[in-house]
């Protein structure tokens, strides 16, 4: 069940929700949000940090799924009135990228919460651009104590 009644897009709130800061922000958009699951958005621009040659490259796919996970925990703490933590990449196991995309294309990251024990969160995210899936992986964060 989506407890979102629309999608989030302003870029401040959304900020106080991750602990990245700009330039280094990959979601713009909070699309879909439930206890297990998340789907943020990011339209990528030529100014971005990983961009070459007008592609966005695999770092920022990967802090892109990151910042994802991190945009859930955010934005759980939000709706228990709580500041938002910050937290770690612990492992990434099984990345795969298929395709780079391009400046100006918009990803959609989904990320399924598989298990979420005592900090550490292990997830499963897919992303996708002009509906086909470009990379994925499973990703194991924890948060700072």
């Amino acid at each position: 069940m989506n407890l979102l009644e629309k999608e989030i897009t302003d870029a401040d709130f959304l900020g106080s929700l991750i602990p990245q800061k700009k330039p280094f922000v990959m979601v713009d958009k909070l699309l879909h949000y439930s206890e297990k699951d998340i789907v943020s958005g990011f339209m990528i621009s030529e100014e971005n940090i990983f961009v070459k040659e007008n592609q966005f490259g695999e770092p920022g796919l990967i802090e892109n799924m990151a910042q994802t996970i991190a945009l859930h925990t955010g934005y759980k703490y939000f709706l228990e009135q709580k500041p938002a933590p910050t937290g770690y990449i612990g492992a990434i196991k099984k990345a795969e990228i298929f395709k780079l995309p391009s400046v100006s294309q918009e990803l959609k990251t989904s990320v399924e919460i598989l298990h979420d024990i005592m900090g550490v969160t292990l997830i499963q995210a897919v992303v996708e651009c002009d509906g086909k899936v470009i990379a994925k992986s499973e990703m194991k964060t924890a948060l700072a104590q």
